[in-house]
């Protein structure tokens, strides 16, 4: 782990940075390990909960309570390794300006906000923490400030690694003016305090519309930016402790629901890694390759299956698209249709479980996952129609005269080697709706089913699998688990402090009595999510305004599996949007394409979509029907 001091030049300055950049790879190595086993004690406790008590009918009584205490390790180590990352979610539609006197600023100001929120949550952390002491677990019976105690050392180590990076990341005289920029906001704020007061809830405006959004557009981290305007909201309107942002915190990450988050996300690895998805993608192509516009029906198709087992959109895509893009240029597709279909199908695919989008909404507003689950199904269908209809007319005329078609025996073959991963979406829904497992403890199942075909595979068939991809897969699903997991935390203390101002139900006493009843509602909410999906993606957007608006959905008739699927494929439409939408610029990562070869390309798509999108919100019965 050495360090080369000169290429940080000489004197202080120099060996200070290599000091620096030292330091934080010991706490980058022993944080990325800790987290990595934290992952595999998460599926061992819950595979042995599972085991213990559906085939020998002796639950082990404490293996919830000690998932969920590590669960709260996961979320906050989770989220130290994707700051180390710089993965933590964000818009980086203006600090990835080519001024580079206007992005090193940027760049500085997002470092800044994560030391300032980190500072300011730390004391709070830590005596929240310590009140804690006294709550003894029922099961383990030891105090519940063994798993508290992770707020204050991730936030403490997060704000190290913050310091640590100044002068490295971002340069001295841009990290001054970022200080000096959040100071004068903050001075601005408590000078303006009486003011603030008699404007009533017209302030949140100034705070979560104003400051949170000019946070966000100015490429913050979402959760950072959340936070920050809620600290900033509690600190300055409200006498209470800031310890209570830390419990609501505490309380959005380590939701037991929310554990299925990283095993589903580790999940989606393990079939990359084990090429599950290039035998579903071989079959397919067996199939209907051969017809006008084949593969990208098997995309399409792909897509829909394969979400049914990774639950993670990135993770969807990047299985699929490696597959199949170099054979479809070959045939002719446009680079552009390619990322544009791919982006189209991240959209339609949102509500096919287990989707992680599903887990948080009947997290946060207390829908039944399962129903969700069962509902979620014929949507996708519907809108893979309509998708298709795009794809026939696009590629109604495509040369086909030197592709040749598979027989009978080839396909067969196909389906053989596929069977293993065609039935693994099967298992899952199964193992959920008989009673198996839950939604949380499911995922674990399929892991196993995994693993051991992987090796029978490697044993039996000679087929090489990269097992030494584990080890990073598990960092990934911790760093990727801490990012959506330190989002949810930070947009339930945001949520929390917007119901107590009474805006939420003054939000939903006003959608109520809005003219048109149901369906002005439901339009409503659709282009309200759509909007939403595009700047703060799917889970900051439904854990935000979930809770605010399934009441209202409720209280005028509508049933709440049906909102949520609309509401679901709403922001889907919306993430997967140009010019705003973070998803497509993942497909167009994941496909090496040009975010510019696709825009004009998906609009047909995006067309499509908002048709199937309002059959599906005017017809219940297309999600409700299986209930």
């Amino acid at each position: 782990m050495s360090v080369d001091i000169a290429r940080y030049g000489g004197g202080f300055a120099g060996r200070y940075a290599a000091s620096a950049l030292w330091i934080e790879r010991v706490i980058t190595h022993i944080v990325e390990a800790v987290s990595a086993l934290i992952v595999v004690a998460e599926i061992t406790i819950l595979l042995v909960g599972v085991i213990s008590r559906y085939v020998f009918l002796a639950p082990v009584t404490w293996s919830d309570e000690l998932a969920e205490m590590l669960f709260l390790w996961l979320a906050m180590l989770g989220a130290v390794v994707a700051y180390i990352r710089f993965s933590h979610m964000r818009m980086a539609l203006f600090s990835s300006t080519k001024n580079l006197r206007l992005h090193g600023l940027l760049e500085a100001l997002s470092l800044v906000s994560g030391i300032v929120l980190c500072a300011c949550l730390l004391s709070p952390a830590i005596d929240h923490a310590l009140d804690e002491i006294v709550d003894i677990t029922p099961a383990l019976e030891v105090p519940n400030a063994w798993a508290t105690a992770a707020l204050p050392i991730g936030f403490g180590l997060m704000l190290v690694i913050g310091l640590l990076r100044i002068g490295r990341v971002a340069r001295w005289s841009d990290v001054f003016l970022a200080f000096v920029l959040i100071a004068a906001i903050g001075g601005a704020l408590g000078a303006c305090q009486p003011l603030l007061y008699s404007m009533g809830n017209y302030r949140l405006i100034i705070f979560f519309v104003l400051l949170v959004g000019g946070a966000v557009l100015s490429g913050i981290p979402i959760a950072f930016a959340f936070g920050l305007g809620t600290f900033a909201n509690l600190f300055w309107m409200t006498r209470g402790p800031m310890s209570v942002m830390v419990d609501r915190f505490e309380e959005g990450m380590s939701h037991i629901v929310l554990l299925s988050v990283p095993l589903f996300i580790f999940l989606g690895f393990l079939i990359e890694i084990t090429g599950m998805a290039r035998t579903m993608v071989d079959f397919l192509g067996s199939l209907i390759g051969h017809v006008r516009g084949g593969l990208q029906y098997v995309l399409v198709g792909a897509m829909y299956l394969v979400s049914g087992i990774s639950g993670s959109k990135s993770a969807d895509m990047a299985a699929v698209a490696p597959v199949l893009f170099p054979e479809m240029q070959k045939r002719g597709a446009q680079p552009g249709d390619l990322v544009a279909l791919l982006a189209a199908t991240g959209a339609q695919t949102e509500t096919i479980p287990p989707s992680l989008v599903l887990i948080t909404i009947g997290s946060v507003t207390g829908v039944s996952i399962s129903a969700l689950f069962k509902g979620g199904l014929m949507p996708g269908i519907v809108l893979a129609i309509v998708l298709c209809i795009v794809v026939w007319w696009r590629y109604r005329t495509e040369d086909l005269t030197h592709v040749r078609k598979a027989s009978w025996a080839q396909s067969g073959r196909a389906l053989l080697v596929a069977l293993p991963a065609v039935l693994l979406p099967f298992i899952i829904r199964t193992a959920v709706l008989e009673g198996v497992a839950t939604a949380t403890e499911v995922s674990t199942i399929g892991i196993a089913y995994i693993l051991l075909y992987g090796v029978v595979a490697a044993l039996a068939f000679r087929q090489r699998i990269a097992w030494g991809r584990l080890w990073p897969a598990l960092i990934g699903t911790a760093a990727l688990s801490g990012t959506i997991l330190f989002i949810i935390g930070a947009a339930t203390s945001m949520a929390w402090a917007l119901t107590q101002s009474g805006f939420a139900r003054a939000l939903a006493v006003s959608i109520v009595g809005l003219p048109g009843g149901k369906a002005a509602f439901m339009a409503m909410s659709m282009l309200m999510f759509i909007v939403l999906g595009s700047v703060l993606e799917g889970i900051p957007a439904i854990v935000l305004f979930g809770p605010m608006l399934f009441p209202a959905a409720r209280l005028i008739g509508i049933n709440e599996v049906h909102y949520a699927v609309v509401v679901i494929l709403s922001m889907g439409v919306g993430l997967f949007s140009p010019p705003f939408g973070v998803g497509y610029y993942s497909a167009c990562a994941i496909g090496g394409i040009n975010p510019t070869a696709g825009i004009r390309a998906i609009i047909p798509y995006l067309v499509a979509l908002l048709i199937g999108l309002v059959l599906i919100a005017a017809v219940p019965m297309i999600t409700t029907g299986f209930l």
